[in-house]
């Protein structure tokens, strides 16, 4: 996969960051990308001699980087808020993917609620890879989520972009591509079937709209040469976040592939909604993409209010 060329790896010593290590540094050497590890501070309480030490471990961190064939690496130690330090890094040096861990706090609240995961998928203008504790850097199963709208015959962008992520980390993994849609009925039949019906009319319009959705999937489809993968598509009835998390438990899915910004709808992923739902359910890792034209509320300060930041140059 040829994708990222300029990735951000957060490392420190929260749960899971030796597997945000070796995936970062997997993902890097198959793409000749540029590799940035990258550990936290809060900024009260924080000494000169406690950043200097956080940086010193980092640095040990390079030989065994470029043994991996990973040429052009960086560490830097910054302080403040994780997730908005991270974020304004990205924006700094224009990173193209950030890999955290699920736990990406150091606190008990922070282990239990994710917050600094939860916010970098929410806030990242970045792709954003949750890796979870122990999670080997092969896969073998992708899972990519889509919510096709009506009437774009295969052109919805976000879900082109989560399938031409899919289908790239598929094949580089040589894993199965499993690609799911969860739909509802729309539109008055919803109301039809809460009404007293037959059955054999609640089954008929089940068909009819199920129909739809699958034509909508088949048309997104139809733009990839999928003959090189073994893969399945999957049409549940009812909400994304049990349909996704149910897919992983039955297929024993590696790695999702999904949105965290989308529009609103029956079946649309929210932020906030369905993608932190998935997260806190799975034990398997989160690969998140945001929309064209997302814009990150984290804003860069001056030169008078930047916060402090350590950084060495390899």
């Amino acid at each position: 996969m040829k994708r990222f060329k300029n990735i951000l790896a957060l490392y420190g010593d929260m749960i899971g960051a030796d597997d945000v290590f070796h995936q970062a540094v997997a993902l890097a050497s198959a793409n000749h990308a540029r590799l940035t590890f990258v550990d936290t501070l809060p900024e009260r309480y924080t000494t000169d001699a406690e950043v200097k030490e956080r940086l010193k471990r980092l640095t040990r961190l390079v030989p065994a980087i470029k043994a991996e064939g990973v040429s052009d690496v960086d560490v830097k130690v910054l302080v403040g808020q994780p997730f908005i330090e991270v974020i304004r890094q990205v924006i700094r040096a224009d990173h193209d993917l950030v890999i955290a861990s699920a736990d990406g706090g150091r606190s008990l609240r922070d282990f239990y609620f994710g917050s600094t995961a939860t916010h970098l998928m929410r806030k990242c203008p970045c792709a954003v890879w949750i890796v979870q504790p122990e999670q080997l850097p092969n896969y073998s199963k992708v899972l990519a989520c889509i919510d096709p709208p009506p009437g774009d015959d295969g052109e919805s962008e976000l879900d082109r972009k989560i399938l031409d992520l899919a289908t790239s980390l598929a094949r580089s993994g040589e894993a199965e591509l499993h690609v799911i849609h969860a739909w509802e009925v729309e539109g008055p039949d919803r109301d039809t079937m809460r009404s007293e019906i037959s059955d054999a009319m609640r089954q008929s319009i089940l068909a009819k709209h199920e129909d739809k959705h699958r034509a909508r999937v088949a048309a997104l489809l139809a733009h990839y040469s999928l003959a090189d993968l073994k893969h399945e598509t999957h049409l549940p009835r009812g909400a994304p976040q049990a349909a996704i998390v149910q897919a992983v438990d039955e297929h024993g899915i590696d790695l999702i592939v999904m949105g965290t910004v989308c529009r609103t709808g029956i079946s649309g992923l929210f932020i906030g909604n369905a993608a932190e739902s998935v997260l806190s359910a799975v034990r398997c890792g989160i690969f998140t993409v945001k929309p064209r034209g997302f814009q990150t509320p984290v804003m860069i300060l001056n030169d008078n209010e930047e916060q402090r930041a350590v950084e060495a140059h390899v």
